[in-house]
């Protein structure tokens, strides 16, 4: 399960959205739903995920957040030896909710519908 310690540690103070921002750009595409967001592509890529919070709500027991992920995806073609087409890399865009406990730092990850 992914974990979110650092921003956990920085909770309630000035720095808590940017250190978020660093651990969920951290991530790889299967720790994130990016598959599962993709409008564009067919495949999603782990390089240059970029993360913008959105909204941030505090429970009894759980931070939630509400993020907007920035990343590229691939429109791969068969891979035969004759196929002609270039392997295109898109941009694409989706809105997770991530629920984060704040004792355990663990962080449930959600895609949300457009």
């Amino acid at each position: 399960m992914t974990q979110f310690t650092q921003a956990i540690s920085a909770w309630g103070t000035a720095d808590f959205k940017a250190v978020l921002m660093r651990e969920i750009e951290g991530l790889s595409a299967n720790e994130l739903p990016l598959q599962q967001g993709l409008t564009t592509g067919s495949h999603a890529l782990d390089d240059d995920i970029q993360a913008m919070i959105l909204n941030v709500q505090e429970t009894e027991s759980s931070i939630r957040v509400k993020a907007g992920i920035f990343y590229k995806a691939i429109i791969a073609g068969c891979s035969c030896s004759d196929d002609p087409t270039p392997i295109d890399e898109c941009n694409e865009h989706c809105e997770v909710m991530i629920e984060i406990d704040k004792k355990s730092a663990e962080a449930t990850i959600t895609l949300l519908p457009d």
